[in-house]
């Protein structure tokens, strides 16, 4: 008489194929929602720094420079709205002064500025 085997898996090689297949997953779906932060994370960057740009581009063209060397308001971009602080500061050159402006998020800020930029007025 022959023994004759049966042909396929084990039920121990089975699991340990669902082990390793569930870990893959665990890893794929953490690496999407890490992805995603990342994503919203960068977009509320890029929104923050068209905010500084476009204030500074305003002020500039609008010759709007606070009086006290200070000032601050508020812009709407990407369907969120932001708040933006300039100070105003003179230079080594007479005729030149610097502009640094903050921009934070009006929500969710924790005090640290979402974008900042520098630029320089020539009055």
């Amino acid at each position: 008489m022959r023994h004759s085997r049966s042909v396929g898996f084990t039920l121990l090689e089975v699991m340990v194929a669902l082990l390793v297949l569930a870990l893959a997953l665990v890893a794929m779906i953490r690496l999407a929602g890490l992805e995603a932060r990342a994503l919203a994370a960068q977009r509320q960057a890029s929104l923050a720094q068209w905010v500084a740009a476009n204030t500074l581009a305003d002020i500039r063209l609008h010759r709007r420079l606070p009086s006290s060397g200070h000032a601050q308001g508020r812009a709407q971009m990407g369907q969120q709205d932001w708040q933006w602080q300039l100070d105003v500061r003179p230079t080594d050159e007479i005729e030149l002064l610097r502009l640094d402006l903050r921009v934070y998020p009006e929500q969710g800020s924790d005090g640290t500025p979402a974008a900042t930029l520098t630029g320089f007025y020539h009055r």
